[in-house]
């Protein structure tokens, strides 16, 4: 534990002393900002049938910063480790590959949630200069962020396998990017074919496409499937990236 708990800490420090993690938050702070004004002016047009909760994170504003979050924190986790020569001297190290697995996915983790507390203080702030007028659901707001926790556990977890895959961190960065837009156009592209496609693969893809969970969510509405599903996910990629870099540590 000790050992982990070392390298959390200086994975956390690297992260924060990089430049790519500052511009990732000011990009999340900006396109949250964005879509939160989408949100504001979609109520003061007129009467809604969503709440300022739900028009948020339906907006495209939001989702368009969305994807561009994981291939970014995660790029670098082990491709820089090999482009700067540093990955033998780590893992010569008496360090386990699933202890430098975990703290670079912990880390990253703690740095992915830090992102999306500015976005939190919006609600907050709305209701206080609206004095209460404009109701935010606390249900709605629970749902919704939980929603993005797991799915920054699963895309969090592919982004470390693509950068143990690779020593380009643009390669990893597409590597990410395509894992994580392609599982969610999957729902896009099945919910807009409609009648095209055949009920049982529609009903079967309903089950693990983001389209399909977010509007529970960010209703309020708490389903544990889609929560294990993504946790699932999460421990298939992290398993995959243990035994990648098992395999190159072998190799030394």
């Amino acid at each position: 534990m000790r050992i982990l708990i070392t390298l959390f800490i200086k994975e956390l420090r690297s992260l924060f002393f990089s430049p790519v993690a500052w511009v990732v938050l000011a990009m999340v702070m900006l396109i949250n900002g964005f879509s939160f004004r989408a949100a504001v002016a979609m109520l003061e047009s007129g009467p809604q049938a969503s709440s300022i909760v739900a028009l948020t994170f339906f907006s495209r504003w939001f989702w368009l910063s969305y994807f561009f979050v994981f291939p970014l924190l995660t790029m670098r986790l082990f491709a820089e480790e090999r482009k700067l020569g540093t990955f033998e001297t780590l893992f010569t190290a008496p360090v386990h590959s699933w202890q430098v697995v975990l703290a670079k996915f912990s880390a990253t983790m703690f740095f992915y949630c830090l992102l999306w507390l500015p976005s939190l203080g919006n609600f907050h702030l709305f209701q206080f200069m609206t004095k209460g007028a404009s109701e935010i659901p606390q249900g709605q707001i629970i749902g919704s962020y939980i929603l993005l926790f797991f799915l920054g556990l699963f895309n969090i977890a592919a982004g470390c396998f693509a950068s143990a895959l690779t020593s380009n961190q643009i390669v990893a960065a597409t590597l990410s990017f395509t894992i994580s837009l392609l599982h969610f156009l999957l729902g896009v592209f099945v919910l807009y074919l409609g009648q095209q496609v055949p009920p049982q693969f529609a009903s079967f893809v309903h089950y693990f496409a983001t389209v399909e969970h977010i509007p529970s969510f960010t209703s309020g509405l708490l389903d544990t499937r889609p929560l294990v599903y993504y946790s699932s996910l999460m421990v298939v990629f992290l398993v995959l990236t243990h035994h990648v870099l098992e395999f190159r540590r072998w190799r030394l």
